[in-house]
């Protein structure tokens, strides 16, 4: 029997919670609420889950401290949930290792939809097997020989380059730190400065983009770090 998807939802607001869990449920998973910092992580620490959706502002403890509770002892997804008014706790908590945010007030689908998408990328290489194109095919990956084209010619992208490239493109829309970029898309030995990010992504953007000084693929988003492109401004 396959075991359903269980995630945990954190946030003190009862009907939040409820309706998500309804939405969840309906499609196919398994959830646990919690209302309260403490009562999340005691969960969290006698049931396995597939991913937690967290709440930045709880009544007990707050979601940065959470999350970073949670990432001394595991990998797994985290959603986190914000107000406009708390991006810089937002930024805290992605610095944390959150693996993305959504915005109050939202619809129940897009929670759902986020949630879908991250565990799909939490599942790893192996689901990407042929080439991804971009832009209309003006970019392709091809994660499984780790090559990239751009308008059909080869790019001579760094083993680092690559690892960086790989890491955003495979999570379209989604925000990296440059700390996360270093976790995930590097290895551990990494000996440089998150600031050395910078310094690779203009070499990619010079590599891949049409213009690299108004780059269409690989974006900055200010006060946070990059996201990958989820649409392009080709016809």
């Amino acid at each position: 029997m396959i075991q359903k998807p269980s995630i945990l939802l954190v946030d003190d607001e009862m009907k939040i919670t409820q309706v998500l869990a309804a939405y969840l449920q309906k499609g196919g998973y398994e959830t646990e609420i919690a209302h309260d910092g403490r009562t999340a992580l005691e969960l969290f620490a006698n049931k396995e889950f597939s991913l937690v959706v967290l709440d930045l502002m709880l009544p007990d403890i707050c979601g940065e401290e959470i999350c970073r509770n949670i990432r001394s002892k595991s990998r797994i997804p985290i959603i986190m949930l914000t107000a406009k008014s708390d991006e810089l706790n937002l930024i805290q908590g992605l610095k944390l290792g959150a693996d993305d945010y959504i915005i109050k007030p939202f619809s129940p689908r897009t929670v759902v939809a986020k949630i879908e998408a991250v565990l799909r990328r939490a599942k790893g290489d192996e689901l990407v097997s042929v080439p991804i194109t971009f832009g209309n095919g003006y970019l392709s990956i091809d994660f499984k020989n780790n090559l990239v084209k751009k308008e059909g010619d080869i790019v001579g992208l760094t083993p680092t380059e690559y690892k960086i490239l790989k890491t955003m493109a495979k999570a379209p829309g989604r925000i990296f730190t440059r700390d996360q970029l270093i976790a995930f898309g590097l290895d551990d030995n990494f000996d440089g400065y998150d600031r050395s990010i910078d310094t690779y992504i203009k070499s990619i953007r010079s590599k891949i983009e049409p213009d690299r000084k108004s780059p269409i693929f690989i974006l900055t988003v200010h006060g946070m770090g990059y996201k990958f492109a989820s649409e392009y401004p080709f016809k």
